[in-house]
């Protein structure tokens, strides 16, 4: 593999480097228009794959120090560490080399290290060896030099030592296998080539002539070595087939599962392919493609060999029970045949019978005990009575006695008869002829009871297969949604809704999938859980989307136990950040929420508990719109919206001008209402440069430390430390300016002014109000220059670092909606103080996160000297990283409308996705019902619910089975705790 590896990706560079799993990286790389993708997973295997293997959403620790350190980078070289099963890769050279080594033995591991194998990270760290000394950790060195070396080959001496002192039980293969650096498989083949068998004992092989065999078997496995190491080997996998129970779907009635991989065809796999027919072996043109299509095929493989085991089973069952069946009624065969035997002997030997009788009556008639009569019948015995010979055993307990009747006129066995002592010999014969008739009737109810089991029994074994068929369909197709790991729900407006379980939880989706446009919802209630609106868009969220994520967040808390109804809040993704304040530590799940919160309206307990159905790509078109966007309907709903929602309502400076030519006159009406609807919307008419800087001082105006879970002893509501007046600032005074005066709430009486400049100009545009400025020669909004371009671009990248996340991309939908009329609206809620320990905390706060206030109140970066330029920079791979974050947010817009809770019956339905959500969001669902906090556990509500789906008589077939197939552990996952259900006749169902 090594060598194969060093032909195809030595030279080509790292583009980019995504986690699959926490043992399995994948590296994409790149040389010209040549591409590969490089997969190694930690103790298993190292290979170029053509296969999409599904990555993370959000890259963990580990890839991202990787990335750090090896994006852009070359591979230079790839070997092998000494014999041992360790490769080493490096990137780069010099100074800027960085190594990973991979440990394909044991649990294996990944090690970064830098050119002087100095630890930078490692996935396993542990204790190497026995050698406590020796520890693979971060900032310790990697011990290279201790890889396993080249062991010299046996000579003949230590061979033959070695056969000497060997056991003759012992085998070619125990013997050789410690002692050299081949595998198993290789000396099966050399040994097998000499004519010897690695699994025959020693003592089955002559002595005279074995060590020389032994010798020419270890030269031709050096050879084989030398080969493999020198030029690339074709690839080489052994395969299994059976033959299916039923026919799968797509018509084939045989299960292949690989077994082994090699890259030589061994003489014993060929010989055992030609001896069992079960059994081939399939050619690749590499051993790094053959890896590959035997690792992208296993899992599936497995599948269809469980479902395979899951039929033997079943049919197993009905196989029993049909044995159990044949049994029986043989039994009952049996013991007619035997019963007409006895009678028809007892007819035979009339006479003896009746004389036998006779002797034991007259004997119990006497009053002779029962011991007496006993001997008295061993010494008639003795004198060779034919009658006495013929009573073998005396039964005188229970009134019979037993004889041995042999019919005369017939060459068949003896056999032995119990006689009843109260019956003569004609009655004892009627007697087994009744016993038979009466075997025959129980034979008879027998065999049509059978059939009816047995016809339930194969009805339930055809059951069992077709579910066995329907769940190995879904294991195929199904694969764990990324955001099932937490509480979720797709709103009523199509926007996927996460939340977090646990601290962690909320700690992992506020730092890898709260991403710029996402709207962050929290509630003041223990426990409550930091709820993530997913917007790839970038567009405002409609409110309603906004409320059932409130409702969520209220839910998922202590008022659902307590049954409290109370109100939670929103803020945009750059008012949440993790750095904490001066002094303080933000534990696990504790954010730090800078701005004003948006509140909520009260939200009922009321959550909703169905499900969804995942759509093939034929059926997603029928769907189109189901969850649209209904905001964008009615303008007057976004004017519902409170003040400080500022970045919600859908207004515009740049395309007001627009909007007024296309829709003239005829919706002056419509603005005037709504602007005496809402008085409290003043357009005010500031410079265009100073609106951006009064949004962001804004955003500091308040900060609080948010918990998802119980503080422990840390201020929720911060106010910067008062400090003496007479002590002068470290920083620089800054000057305000009559823009931040203005800026004030404003005083008694101004409201009304504000409302006569409003109708007074509200028929006036954009460019209107610029044409009059400059006639007038006023304050009015200058002509951009080109210093001034550069100063308003570096106050939209002052925004986004004051957002607490220095390398996020540019909120690009965001930026639309930033107006002078969205500024204006929060203007009267800004207090900005000019002097004191407010103004200074919120500069340091601006100066820790690398942001400067300039002297007009706009925003920019800090210092030039403290921006580090980033080295080798690959357009190519800026380019490969975009195109990686726009098909995530194509991937989550088509996987969210793959998913309907109102399935057509044309739709070709591929699985059952159990989802609880607010009420409000699931209510057009088809298979729904209302949880409310109360007495009952979730698990029982949970099955309750699927049997009243399961028995809706609107269920289709198709749906009945998807619904079937879903664990019980994924029903009730997400369900609060103590709940009541409601749904239409569900006490009837129960």
């Amino acid at each position: 593999m090594v060598a194969e590896l060093q032909k195809t990706v030595v030279g080509m560079r790292v583009v980019q480097v995504y986690d699959v799993d926490t043992k399995t990286y994948l590296f994409k790389l790149s040389r010209q228009e040549e591409k590969a993708v490089l997969l190694i997973e930690s103790g298993v295997r190292l290979h170029t794959t053509e296969f999409a293997w599904p990555k993370n959403q959000s890259p963990s620790g580990f890839a991202m120090k990787l990335r750090k350190h090896l994006k852009n980078k070359r591979v230079e070289r790839l070997a092998q560490l000494g014999a041992d099963r360790v490769v080493d890769l490096q990137f780069g050279t010099g100074e800027a080399a960085y190594h990973v080594i991979l440990e394909l033995y044991d649990r294996g591991n990944v090690v970064l290290t830098d050119g002087d194998y100095l630890i930078l990270n490692i996935l396993r760290p542990r204790a190497l060896g026995k050698d406590e000394d020796v520890k693979l950790v971060v900032r310790e060195k990697y011990p290279v030099e201790g890889a396993l070396a080249e062991a010299p080959a046996l000579d003949a001496e230590q061979l033959a030592s070695v056969l000497a002192g060997a056991s003759p039980a012992d085998t070619l293969r125990k013997l050789l296998t410690p002692r050299t650096l081949y595998g198993p498989a290789l000396l099966d083949h050399v040994l097998l080539g000499r004519g010897l068998s690695a699994g025959a004992k020693i003592s089955s092989f002559p002595a005279e002539g074995l060590a020389e065999k032994i010798l020419e078997c270890l030269r031709d496995a050096d050879a084989i070595m030398a080969r493999a190491r020198s030029e690339p080997c074709r690839g080489y996998i052994v395969q299994r087939i059976e033959k299916r129970i039923q026919p799968a779907e797509d018509g084939s009635i045989e299960i292949v599962s690989y077994q082994e991989f090699h890259p030589f065809l061994w003489r014993q796999h060929d010989a055992f392919a030609g001896a069992s027919g079960n059994t081939s072996t399939i050619e690749l043109p590499s051993f790094s493609v053959a890896v590959d299509q035997f690792f992208s095929s296993v899992e599936m493989q497995k599948i269809n060999l469980r479902a395979h085991q899951r039929e033997k089973e079943a049919l197993k069952k009905l196989e029993n029970i049909r044995t159990d069946h044949e049994k029986r009624i043989q039994a009952l065969e049996e013991v007619q045949q035997a019963d007409v035997r006895k009678a028809e002997l007892i007819e035979v030997n009339l006479e003896l019978v009746e004389r036998a009788l006779g002797v034991v009556r007259s004997a119990i008639a006497n009053q002779i005990g029962w011991t007496e009569i006993t001997e008295l019948l061993k010494e008639a015995q003795e004198q060779g009575d034919p009658m006495a010979c013929s009573i073998r055993k005396l039964k005188l307990e229970t009134n019979h006695f037993e004889m041995l009747l042999k019919d005369p006129y017939d060459d068949g066995e003896e056999a032995l008869v119990d006689i009843d002592i109260d019956l003569s010999a004609y009655a004892n014969a009627r007697k087994y002829y009744d016993l038979k008739k009466h075997a025959a009737g129980k034979q008879q109810k027998t065999i049509e009871s059978s059939a009816k089991a047995y016809k339930s029994a194969e009805k339930k074994t055809r059951e069992a297969l077709k579910q066995v068929a329907l769940t190995t369909n879904i294991a195929k197709a199904r694969k764990a949604f990324w955001f099932e790991k937490f509480f979720w729900f797709i709103s009523s407006e199509d926007y996927l809704v996460v939340g977090g379980r646990d601290a962690q939880q909320n700690e992992a989706i506020v730092k890898k999938y709260l991403r710029p446009g996402d709207i962050y919802v929290h509630a003041d209630l223990h426990g409550a859980s930091s709820i993530v609106i997913k917007n790839p868009t970038g567009a405002p969220v409609p409110p309603k989307t906004l409320n059932e994520a409130g409702t969520m967040a209220i839910c998922y808390s202590a008022a659902w136990d307590a049954k409290v109804v109370t109100s939670a809040w929103w803020v945009h993704h750059h008012q949440v950040s993790k750095t904490a304040p001066t002094g303080q530590y933000l534990t696990p799940g504790a954010f730090m929420i800078r701005g004003k919160k948006n509140y909520l309206p009260p939200s009922y307990l009321i959550m909703g508990f169905g499900f969804l159905y995942k759509l093939d790509d034929e059926s997603i078109e029928r769907h189109r719109g189901e969850r649209r966007v209904r905001v964008s309907e009615d303008e007057t709903e976004v004017s519902t919206e409170p003040p400080e929602e500022g970045p919600e309502l859908e207004l515009s400076d740049a395309s007001d001008s627009e909007k007024g030519s296309v829709k003239g006159d005829g919706d002056t009406d419509s603005i005037r209402g709504e602007a005496e609807l809402f008085p409290d919307t003043v357009v005010k008419l500031p410079h265009e440069l100073e609106a951006p800087a009064i949004e962001h001082s804004d955003q500091y105006a308040a900060e609080e430390i948010v918990y998802s879970q119980p503080n422990r002893g840390l201020q929720v509501n911060r106010k910067p430390a008062a400090k003496p007046k007479t002590q002068p600032p470290p920083e620089e005074p800054r000057t305000v300016t009559s823009t931040e005066k203005n800026t004030a709430k404003p005083k008694r009486g101004m409201h009304g002014k504000l409302k006569k400049i409003k109708e007074k100009y509200k028929d006036q545009d954009e460019e209107e109000r610029r044409i009059r400025m400059e006639i007038l020669a006023s304050a009015g909004a200058p002509k951009e220059t080109k210093s001034r371009k550069q100063k308003k671009g570096s106050k939209k990248e002052g925004g986004q670092a004051v957002a607490g996340k220095a390398k996020q991309p540019p909120r690009k939908p965001q930026a639309k909606c930033q107006t002078n009329a969205e500024a204006n609206v929060k203007q009267p809620d800004i207090t900005l103080e000019t002097d004191g320990p407010g103004l200074e905390s919120s500069e340091q706060v601006l100066k820790q996160e690398g942001v400067e206030q300039t002297v007009e109140g706009g925003l920019r970066p800090a210092s030039n000297k403290a921006r580090v330029p980033i080295e080798d920079e690959d357009p190519q791979a800026d380019a490969e990283e975009d195109e990686d974050e726009a098909n995530i947010i194509d991937e989550q817009q088509r996987l969210v409308a793959s998913l309907t809770g109102c399935p057509l019956a044309e739709d070709v339905l591929l699985f059952a996705v159990p989802i609880c959500a607010p009420y409000a969001a699931i209510q057009n669902y088809k298979h729904k019902v209302k949880v409310t906090p109360g007495t009952g556990r979730r698990g029982k509500a949970a099955k309750t619910a699927l049997s009243v789906f399961v028995q809706d008589k609107n269920t289709s077939p198709r749906e009945r089975d998807l619904l079937r197939a879903c664990k019980d552990q994924d029903i009730s996952r997400n369900i609060p705790g103590k709940v009541k259900l409601s749904a239409p006749h569900l006490q009837k169902r129960k």
